[in-house]
């Protein structure tokens, strides 16, 4: 049925809402855009702080080889393959524990052909106490078969072939080849990173920004043990959430924000 409107009739028009401040503010602001790259890697350089002098640089590895001259990494190892397995073990564990999984483990299978032959399931026995344990286990016996496979079961001296082993990443690969080849590399961690950060040896946002920043910096004779000085500090001295700075023995050289003293 239709139905015919009244003659003469008028249609009300819909009535129109006053505008909020949401829709003015909408009008108002200019749709942001992304900045371009480069300008986004300029800001970033300018927020992250310059290393210190040189002179400076020099003088807190001066001092910490006078403290420790010869720094020893904390691990227990009988030969290059032994140290590769520790370290890939280390991941997210503490040294302590490790060694104390791996005496028994390295006096069964200190090359890559017993460590193998001893199997996943029982390198998995001897590392049980260890975090992620069952991944760790399978890692270690398949890069010690990819050592047999690829490299006539020795441990290969370059980094790139290194990170093409199970659980093996740039810093155990750095750790490796300075540790058992005396490569001058920087293997940046947690300590190392906050350490070169507080007192601005190698400023920077990411380990690789820390350690190209190291491998500019640190002054050439010093080197060969600069991650480990750094390790040790880190570890036992500049902590990251206590730092001991009454005992530190480059305090009068830091201008860490969080100094304590």
């Amino acid at each position: 049925m239709t139905v015919k409107k009244p003659s003469g009739a008028k249609i009300a028009a819909p009535r129109r809402r006053s505008p909020t401040s949401a829709d003015l503010a909408a009008v108002a602001a200019p749709k942001s855009r992304p900045l371009p790259k480069a300008v986004q890697a300029a800001r970033a350089r300018k927020r992250t702080p310059r290393a210190v002098d040189k002179a400076t640089i020099d003088e807190i590895f001066t001092r910490f080889h006078r403290v420790e001259p010869e720094p020893k990494g904390e691990l227990e190892y009988v030969n290059p393959f032994t140290l590769l397995v520790a370290v890939v073990l280390s991941a997210q564990a503490t040294d302590a524990g490790v060694n104390k999984a791996t005496r028994a483990l390295f006096a069964a299978a200190d090359t890559p052909r017993k460590m193998v032959a001893l199997g996943e399931e029982k390198v998995r026995d001897y590392v049980k106490t260890i975090g992620l344990f069952r991944t760790k286990a399978k890692n270690v016996v398949e890069l010690s078969r990819l050592l047999i496979e690829r490299h006539g079961g020795e441990v290969p001296q370059n980094r790139d072939d290194l990170v093409k082993l199970p659980g093996v990443g740039r810093k155990t690969a750095n750790v490796v080849l300075n540790m058992a080849f005396g490569h001058e590399t920087m293997a940046v961690d947690t300590h190392i990173f906050r350490v070169s950060n507080r007192l601005r040896i190698a400023p920077g946002k990411t380990p690789e920004e820390v350690e190209a920043g190291l491998e500019k910096n640190v002054p050439t004779r010093f080197r060969l043990h600069a991650h480990h000085w750094l390790i040790l500090h880190g570890r036992y001295t500049c902590k990251a959430l206590r730092p001991e700075c009454e005992r530190c023995v480059v305090n009068d050289l830091c201008a860490a924000p969080d100094k304590r003293i």
